[in-house]
């Protein structure tokens, strides 16, 4: 049984990072405004800067096997607090992140969450994406990665972790979560880099994430999304 008995609990905040030196500093100043937390970086395998950045700022550091999903679970077991906060390498937190979570883990029923999406480019059509993220987060309950996931790790522990999937694995985390409760969506956003949307396209970069999403509920295999997808193959549309 999940207890609520989590105020003010430890968060312990899990950065998954390779080859992040240009984003890292950044992201973990966003983590200092706070109270009780740790940072832990787990790094895949950075061939640059990355580690000794992030060791400079009084983090704790690991590394484990490259990939996400085993990356976020090596920071999860080592991770000594009560709720855990899953934070990409280029994401930056909200000011008072830390009470946002706590009060909404206190809320009957909720057993998780994420934070509305920011991307950082002065774009009409990222608004656009913006706003469908924000919709389809509350709506449908279905936030992603990028938007910062939080739970107790009672509850992280009772899903088994992130699957240890080659691609979507926040996705099919958040569907396990939805069978144990309701996903709560914070209005305030993160900050989430704009350069995949850049690099792409924002409606190629789009409509790839569909195409996606719809292959993998289609029974495709991860790991052969994965291989179009880092293969370039979905980019040929």
């Amino acid at each position: 049984m999940i207890t609520k008995n989590i105020q003010p609990g430890k968060i312990s905040i899990i950065i998954p990072a390779i080859n992040e030196a240009g984003n890292i500093k950044q992201t973990i100043a966003t983590t200092q405004r706070s109270t009780n937390i740790e940072v832990i970086v787990v790094d895949g395998g950075s061939q640059d800067d990355t580690v000794a950045i992030a060791g400079s700022l009084g983090v704790k550091v690991i590394s484990s096997s490259p990939g996400r999903a085993v990356q976020m679970n090596t920071g999860a077991a080592l991770a000594s607090g009560d709720i855990l906060l899953f934070l990409h390498a280029d994401t930056l937190l909200p000011v008072g992140f830390d009470e946002m979570i706590r009060a909404a883990l206190q809320q009957p029923g909720v057993i998780a969450g994420a934070f509305a999406l920011r991307i950082n480019a002065d774009l009409a059509s990222l608004r656009l994406v913006e706003k469908g993220v924000y919709w389809r987060s509350r709506l449908l309950q279905m936030p992603y990665g990028d938007q910062a996931i939080f739970m107790t790790k009672a509850v992280f522990q009772q899903v088994g972790g992130f699957p240890e999937l080659p691609i979507m694995e926040d996705f099919e985390l958040i569907r396990r979560l939805k069978r144990l409760g309701k996903i709560t969506i914070l209005r305030v956003p993160v900050i989430t880099s704009a350069r995949r949307w850049l690099q792409k396209g924002v409606f190629k970069t789009t409509l790839i994430n569909q195409i996606v999403i719809i292959a993998y509920l289609l029974k495709t295999k991860p790991a052969r999304l994965r291989t179009w997808y880092s293969q370039g193959k979905f980019f040929k549309l």
